[in-house]
This record gives C-alpha cells, sequence and structure tokens, in this order.
C-alpha cells in the first residue's frame, strides 16, 4: 500500500487490529521485558525523568513514535505519576491520506495528540533539494522544541531507538571520520531550559516492529516527497553493513554499543571537548604510554 507518494509507503502489519485493551495490555505483558522494561531501564539509568518534568512526546506516526507514546501512558499507569504529559506531532506538509492516517493511528491508540503545520516540506523542497533529511531534521527538531516550550513543556521525548544508536556510531566513524555517539539526553542549544530525551535508548527496532504488527497498527514510513526521490542511504547501507556482520558475530551490534561507553583515552591519538582539538602528544613526556 502506497498512500505518501513514491518511494515512501505504509509499513503493513501482519495481522489483524486488537483492542485497545489488548495493547495496552500487552505492553506490560508480553512485551514486557523487551519494550515495556527496556524502556524503564534507560529512563532509570540516564535519569530521563526527574519530579516536576512535562514531557512533550514527539509523534511522528512511525512505529517508534506511537510505540513512545503508549510507553509514557504505562509507565504513568503502572510506574511512576510524578510527571505530566503532552503528546505533539507536525505536519510538515503531509499528503492529506497521510494525515489522516496519522490521526486515525493516534485516536485508534488512545493517544491524545496535539497536531500542528509547519509546511517544511515545502521549504526543503526549496533549499535543500540535493541534502533534503539533514537540513529536514534540524527544522523539525526546531519546530518541536518550539512548539513544546509553547505547551510549558522543558523536556522533548523522542523515539530513537537502540539500532538508531549503534547505526548513529558507525555512521559518524565511517562516513565522519569522528567517534561520536547518539547521546540519551542532552541540553537544546538554542532552547534555554530545554533537554531531548531518548527513552528507547535499549530498545531494540525488531522488537517495536513485532509489537506494532500485533497492534495491527498501519504506522507511516517517511512520507517526504522530495526524501522519496533520493536514491541510496548512507544510514541503510550502514544497517545492511550491520546485518551483514551479525551473520558471523551475533551480537556485533552490542558490541558496537558498549564500545561508546568504553573509550579508552589511554589509546587514542586525539579528541575534541569545549575548549578545542587535543592530541595525545600533549602531554606524552608527563605521561606514561606504555604497550
Amino acid at each position: 500500500m502506497n498512500i505518501a507518494g513514491d518511494g515512501c509507503e505504509i509499513l503493513m502489519p501482519v495481522s489483524e487490529r486488537k483492542t485497545l485493551e489488548e495493547i495496552e495490555r500487552s505492553i506490560t505483558t508480553t512485551y514486557k521485558r523487551n519494550l515495556f522494561g527496556k524502556f524503564v531501564k534507560g529512563i532509570k539509568t540516564y535519569n530521563l525523568i526527574e519530579p516536576g518534568d512535562r514531557i512533550a512526546v514527539a509523534i511522528s506516526g512511525g512505529k517508534d513514535s506511537l510505540l513512545l507514546a503508549k510507553l509514557f501512558q504505562e509507565l504513568k499507569k503502572h510506574g511512576i505519576d510524578n510527571f505530566d504529559l503532552e503528546f505533539i506531532a507536525m505536519d510538515p506538509g503531509y499528503h492529506p491520506d497521510v494525515r489522516k492516517l496519522l490521526e486515525e493511528n493516534c485516536e485508534y491508540l488512545g493517544i491524545p495528540v496535539t497536531i500542528y503545520e509547519s509546511g517544511i516540506f515545502g521549504v526543503i523542497d526549496k533549499i535543500a533539494q540535493d541534502y533534503p533529511c539533514y537540513m529536514c531534521a534540524r527544522m523539525r527538531r526546531g519546530s518541536l522544541y518550539e512548539k513544546a516550550k509553547a505547551l510549558g513543556c522543558n523536556k522533548l521525548a523522542l523515539g530513537h531507538h537502540f539500532n538508531d544508536v549503534i547505526e548513529t556510531a558507525l555512521l559518524n566513524v565511517i562516513y565522519g571520520g569522528t567517534f561520536k555517539a547518539m547521546l540519551p539526553k542532552l541540553k537544546a542549544q538554542n532552547f534555554e531550559g530545554m533537554e531531548l530525551i531518548r527513552p528507547l535508548y535499549f530498545v531494540e527496532e525488531d522488537n517495536i516492529r513485532k509489537w506494532i504488527q500485533y497492534a495491527g497498527i498501519w504506522p507511516l514510513n517517511c512520507a517526504c516527497m522530495v526524501a522519496a526521490k533520493k536514491i541510496g542511504s548512507k544510514r541503510y547501507e550502514i544497517r545492511e553493513l550491520i546485518k551483514n556482520l551479525k551473520k558471523d558475530f551475533k551480537d556485533v551490534d552490542k558490541s558496537i554499543f558498549r564500545a561508546t561507553e568504553n573509550i579508552q583515552m589511554d589509546s587514542v591519538l586525539g579528541w575534541m571537548d569545549e575548549s578545542g582539538r587535543h592530541s595525545y602528544l600533549d602531554d606524552y613526556d608527563e605521561h606514561t604510554y606504555t604497550e
């Protein structure tokens, strides 16, 4: 099924739709270990929620953000309830059928979403046809921050998951020539008092896909008419690389993740921080570097 335009398909589930009660119950039963448990683990490990927080959960309409919204709802029911939620979805210029699907999915899942228009697709089509995804991501992020702040929120929650984390790390190594991780939380650069959080940090994409198929929901994929015209994607190439590596080493994805936690500073040629660029030679005479 393709209602988003050439190249942007709506991902189809393999099962019939479940009731809202069945869907919500599955999160804390069937999928408790791989979804709800890892969601809670991410929150606790990186202290993503603090008492009094007002969190804007960004919903793109894709499988990751729909699950994120339901996990937050279940957390308030069965876990901690010392924070408030706002569910926001930006319409960057969707085809009417895509917008309708977003609305219907949120209604079916019991997500009280606020949808607002930004017109970003039209802007990107004019100014960034050659490299639309980077500019689009930046503009979307800024728009979501602005909307979240207008609603009195101090945090913006995005649906990046475990696979996004390791793919980003490899993308930076292979194509960027730098070792840079996707952090579970960070402060907004241009929006004072705002923080971005990624509660799905430990949740693997395969398990998200299984849940969305169980629920019988048709999530949006990209729906971007500009990106649809582009052939190939560096992120997809990295995804295929990891998939092929897993054939010989099934835990290679977990090793990549651990590498972002276990950087040996005594064994790197150089690094950068807020004060600038540094080389291990800067203090070579004073420091003991041994083999």
